[in-house]
């Protein structure tokens, strides 16, 4: 009869491979354990981690706020697990949702290595976007990836994002200020929602 309700969305996309859904207060060991798994490998395209990431306790704090962002449509932050949903094989990360007159938010994603090259990111985000688009009424997702990173942006141009402009010393990633080709992708068919 009496007990604590949570108002964030439940959301969960279906997916050949996968299971894409928002993160919640339980993944805080699956997220611990993406994180410590794929330090090394994710270091380069990322920004300087505290050693909390690789902690369920420091995911704990992140994933109370996390959800409160979820709750208010200001983020949604998806993780991409296995069908049997018990590891994370990557993030996807949809921040700074702006409603008004720009319906727009920003892409940031990551992949475990052992997951690369077998298209699961291109299939994630796939099904994330078309979630973005039609039920969160967003118009134009901004993905931005560093130069060198060909990989990222083969993904990107795959998902219909299109070049849109160059930033010098953008995000400071693994300590250092990088440039970032900046991309976005809009949708023609956007209905304001209700």
């Amino acid at each position: 009869m009496f007990g604590y309700r949570n108002n964030a969305p439940q959301i969960r996309l279906v997916t050949d491979r996968l299971i894409v859904r928002l993160v919640h207060e339980r993944d805080a060991w699956r997220l611990a354990d993406y994180y410590t798994e794929n330090r090394h490998f994710l270091k380069p395209w990322e920004p300087i981690r505290d050693e909390s990431h690789c902690y369920p306790s420091g995911w704990q704090a992140r994933l109370t706020m996390i959800n409160e962002m979820h709750r208010q449509g200001s983020a949604f932050y998806f993780a991409l697990f296995d069908p049997n949903e018990r590891e994370i094989l990557g993030v996807a990360n949809f921040s700074n949702v702006v409603r008004g007159a720009f319906h727009a938010c920003y892409l940031g994603y990551s992949l475990g290595e052992a997951c690369q090259g077998k298209g699961l990111m291109f299939e994630a985000l796939s099904a994330a976007i078309r979630y973005m688009q039609r039920s969160q009424h967003i118009h134009r997702i901004m993905a931005n990836y560093m130069p060198h990173n060909q990989r990222s942006g083969d993904l990107l141009s795959r998902l219909g994002f299109e070049k849109e402009g160059y930033a010098k010393n953008y995000l400071l990633i693994d300590g250092v200020w990088r440039d970032h080709i900046l991309t976005s992708l809009t949708t023609s068919a956007w209905r304001p929602g209700r």
